[in-house]
C-alpha cells in the first residue's frame, strides 16, 4: 500500500535525502519518496505503518502529518468518526442554554452571541495546539491559503479574536460582518473538497481526532455565517 503525508523543513536535496534514509529505516517500508517543493512524502509500505513510526524515526527539524485519508482503513462508523466534534458541539449548545435560562429569560441574540464565542474560542484552541501542521494542512484547500500561506496561521489568531470580542460583545457591527466575509470565504474550499470527493484530513480537529474533511465542516462554517448574517439583520 501508498500513503501520502506531509512533511515541513525540507529545503534542500540533502533534506530530502535524510528524510528518506529515516523514513526507509522503518520496518515494513519499501519506498520513500521526498518532494521538499511540495512537502510531500510518498510511502510504499507492506501494511499499515502508523504515524507515530515515523515521527519517532525522523529528525526533530522536520514534522511529519497524515495529508489523506485512506477510505480502505475506515473501519468506524459515522458517528464512531464523528462522536469528537458532536460531543463538542452539544457542550458548546448545552452551556450556552444553560447561561441564558440562568439569567431567567431566554434571549435568541445572547444566545447566539455565547454560542459564537464558545465555537471560535474552543476551535482555535484546537488549531493551537500545533499551528504550523494547521497551516500547513489548511492550504491544501482553502482557496486563501493556497495562494497565502500566512493566512492559516491568520486565520487561527482571527477565531481566536472572534471568540472573545463575541463573549465582550465588542463592536458588534464589525465583529458580525468580520466573521460573515471570514466564514463565507472558507466555506467555499470545504465545499469544493467535499463536492469533488477529496479524501482530505480536516485541518483543525484532523490531527487530533482523525476526522476527515466531510459536510460536518460545511455545516459548521454555514451556521455561523447564518447566525452572523441574523445578527446584522438585527442591527438595522
Amino acid at each position: 500500500m501508498t500513503h501520502q503525508y506531509t512533511v515541513t523543513g525540507m529545503t534542500c536535496g540533502s533534506c530530502e535525502s535524510k528524510v528518506e534514509n529515516a523514513l526507509t529505516s522503518v520496518e515494513g517500508v519499501v519506498k520513500v519518496n521526498a518532494k521538499k517543493d511540495e512537502n510531500l512524502v510518498t510511502i510504499t509500505m507492506e501494511n499499515h505503518i502508523p504515524l507515530n513510526q515515523f515521527k519517532s524515526v525522523l529528525p526533530e527539524k522536520y514534522t511529519i502529518t497524515n495529508r489523506f485519508i485512506d477510505q480502505s482503513e475506515a473501519k468506524k462508523t459515522w458517528f464512531q468518526t464523528y462522536k469528537p466534534v458532536l460531543m463538542i458541539f452539544f457542550y458548546i449548545t448545552g452551556i450556552t442554554f444553560l447561561l441564558q435560562f440562568s439569567s431567567g429569560d431566554f434571549n435568541l441574540a445572547d444566545w447566539m452571541r455565547h454560542f459564537m464565542a464558545g465555537f471560535f474560542i474552543t476551535f482555535s484552541f484546537f488549531k493551537m495546539l500545533n499551528l504550523k501542521d494547521f497551516a500547513m494542512s489548511y492550504q491544501m484547500y482553502d482557496v486563501v491559503a493556497k495562494r497565502f500561506k500566512a493566512w492559516g496561521y491568520i486565520y487561527a489568531f482571527t477565531e481566536l479574536g472572534l471568540g472573545i470580542a463575541f463573549l465582550l460583545n465588542l463592536w458588534p457591527f464589525y465583529i458580525h460582518l468580520i466573521t460573515f466575509i471570514v466564514m463565507s470565504i472558507s466555506i467555499i474550499g470545504a465545499i469544493e473538497t467535499v463536492a469533488n470527493k477529496k479524501k482530505i484530513q480536516c485541518a483543525c480537529l484532523g490531527a487530533v481526532f482523525d476526522l476527515p474533511m466531510s459536510n460536518i465542516t460545511i455545516i459548521e462554517d454555514g451556521l455561523m455565517i447564518v447566525m452572523s448574517g441574523v445578527m446584522l439583520f438585527q442591527l438595522f
